[in-house]
């Protein structure tokens, strides 16, 4: 157990900046990172590759058995499995599911648990919280707490602190925290954490901004830019998310437009991104992910402002599901065939192509929409199997097994490479739909309508 005045912590600007560097990177300084999930096992690695002295933290014990036997859980990241088992096998990372006791031995702890929503599209800081408390039972003076989850802005200063000063008994100044976010995308973790972009990092003091940073500047191969304080620096993910959903509504707006103005609109907005104060993304079925979708609601459950525009939206994005389905339901009706006597295929479940993640994917809002207004709904993805999506509303199928010949209607909404070499043709004569843009012409030139740009 460390004792209360630990020798080991980074939190003590008295100590020559130059020789914390030599403690972290050499192992003396134990880190332990919380949350061995999609982003939270490649940040352990990340850590262990730098730091050799790492043991990652989660709650469900076979996780941490998997990392122990050098196993990978999490799929889909190039190189991690690899990174894990060179760094279990070297003695620089491994794993347990008591976090308390993690908390006693470690002097740098790192948090990366989700946030989720509640029903009612509230804030859920459940996970959080445990991993603070946990943390705060064992945390030491000169300890550092760096949290990566995405959270509410003023979560570290109205929450983390005064939980680990309760749980602790240690005052305000007697260890660090700060905020890092998380700035990582699935499929590529590692590439992320270790220097795609720039490093945030924002304290609840002053030494606790340079802590991180000192940190973060052995971690990332990037620039660490040091945000006023914690709460500036939890925004800055915030906002990020936030633009990238009021960008994609605006791109959704526009694309509903193709057939009146009997124009390509994604070729209008190619051409107008030309211009460099001009970046408008691109329209699609709806937005998904752990990110996009739940990230304005941070703001719009945390602040009295209305917040019009951000709650449009997320509005807007939601919606498209509807009017994916109301084009279905059009394009069947030219042929003279109803919705309700129709048999729809769904090419793509998850939210992102390559990525076999389907929360709050927009194809189980469209599915769902469809079977509610009697369509006959098959599913099937090539990153995915039948228990992925078992309590999705439709009948899923695997993409080597689907007759592409047997449906009235086919719905692109995930671009997987998979599908991208698909002959509209191969289809017969049912109404296609591609949300993403990813369908060929055809060898036949077989017509299809295409989100954004209209029958091509």
């Amino acid at each position: 157990m460390k004792s209360r005045q630990s020798e080991r912590g980074l939190y003590d600007a008295d100590i020559d900046e130059a020789r914390q560097r030599v403690a972290l990177v050499s192992g003396e300084v134990p880190v332990a990172v919380y949350g061995l999930g999609k982003m939270g096992l490649p940040l352990a690695g990340v850590y262990a590759e730098v730091t050799g002295n790492v043991v990652g933290v989660d709650v469900d014990e076979s996780v941490a058995r998997t990392v122990n036997s050098g196993g990978c859980h999490v799929e889909g990241e190039p190189g991690l499995a690899e990174l894990v088992e060179e760094r279990v096998n070297e003695g620089a990372l491994s794993a347990t599911h008591e976090p308390t006791a993690a908390a006693a031995e470690a002097s740098v702890h790192v948090v990366i648990v989700p946030t989720l929503l509640t029903d009612d599209n509230e804030p859920d800081l459940a996970t959080l919280r445990a991993a603070v408390e946990s943390i705060g039972a064992g945390l030491s003076e000169g300890d550092v707490v760096v949290i990566e989850s995405t959270v509410p802005p003023g979560t570290c200063r109205d929450v983390v602190l005064p939980l680990l000063c309760a749980e602790s008994g240690l005052d305000e100044g007697a260890f660090g925290l700060a905020f890092c976010p998380e700035r990582t995308s699935s499929g590529r973790a590692l590439e992320d954490i270790r220097g795609s972009y720039p490093k945030v990092v924002g304290g609840v003091d002053d030494e606790s901004t340079r802590v991180a940073a000192l940190i973060y500047d052995q971690v990332t191969d990037n620039d660490v830019i040091e945000a006023s304080d914690a709460t500036t620096a939890e925004c800055v993910k915030v906002f990020e998310g936030v633009y990238r959903d009021v960008n994609i509504a605006l791109a959704n707006e526009l694309g509903r437009l193709t057939d009146d103005l009997a124009v390509d609109v994604t070729e209008a907005i190619d051409v107008a991104n030309t211009q460099p104060f001009c970046d408008i993304h691109t329209p699609g079925p709806g937005v998904g992910g752990h990110c996009i979708p739940v990230y304005p609601y941070f703001l719009t459950e945390q602040v009295d402002y209305d917040l019009p525009l951000v709650r449009t939206a997320r509005a807007v994005n939601d919606r498209m599901s509807e009017f994916v389905v109301r084009k279905v339901d059009q394009l069947l009706a030219d042929r003279g065939q109803a919705l309700d006597d129709s048999t729809v295929l769904l090419l793509g479940a998850t939210y992102r192509a390559g990525v076999a993640e389907t929360r709050k994917a927009p194809a189980r809002a469209v599915a769902r929409h469809l079977v509610e207004l009697g369509a006959d709904v098959t599913l099937t993805d090539p990153m995915l199997e039948a228990d992925d999506v078992a309590s999705w509303p439709g009948t899923f199928v695997p993409t080597t097994d689907v007759e592409t010949d047997a449906f009235d209607a086919v719905v692109l909404l995930t671009a997987h490479d998979e599908f991208e070499s698909l002959d509209p043709a191969a289809f017969g004569d049912a109404a296609i739909l591609d949300t993403r843009r990813a369908l060929a012409s055809g060898t036949h030139d077989r017509p299809h309508y295409a989100l954004g740009r209209g029958t091509k």
